[in-house]
């Protein structure tokens, strides 16, 4: 069952750019937004990971997101930001940090206005929890939990503790 859709009022996410395409996710997930000052790079890290930022004295993996969609990566830029999000991971919540081209505004996104993602396109769509439609343009709406998880990140941190 769809919980976006049994919820039956509209969901909220935190807008960003990765290149030219909005992408979105929900907003519980997110517990800050950054921005970039670096990352310290850890050896036998899974490609995706960029490194690992001192977040008030805990080391947090930053996935670089573009890198993790098989996409180009942008040049780092003023807008380029991370935004720390909390995950659910076998061992339990772990916190993670998501390298992005640059953070747009929370939204509201009406179940009604999403559609399941694409078998086809940029992102594989279990990457995706659909598309969303706002103000005539189309939002990837961007599985967090899927995208972290599918990593094995967890092995990996519990290496830089």
């Amino acid at each position: 069952m769809n919980t976006l859709a049994a919820a039956g009022t509209p969901a909220q996410y935190l807008s960003f750019m990765l290149g030219q395409d909005m992408f979105a996710m929900g907003i519980l997930a997110v517990r800050e937004i950054l921005e970039y000052a670096g990352v310290t790079p850890v050896p036998q890290m899974p490609p995706s990971i960029c490194g690992v930022i001192n977040l008030r004295g805990t080391a947090v993996p930053v996935l670089d997101l573009a890198r993790r969609l098989d996409r180009q990566p942008s040049p780092i830029g003023k807008r380029t930001c991370i935004i720390v999000v909390e995950v659910d991971g076998d061992e339990g919540p772990f916190v993670i940090g998501i390298l992005v081209d640059a953070v747009n505004a929370v939204m509201e996104i009406p179940a009604v206005e999403i559609e399941p993602a694409p078998r086809f396109g940029a992102v594989k769509a279990e990457l995706l929890h659909g598309i969303g439609k706002v103000n005539g343009r189309f939002v990837l709406l961007l599985n967090v939990q899927h995208v972290v998880s599918t990593l094995h990140l967890q092995e990996f941190v519990a290496h830089i503790h």
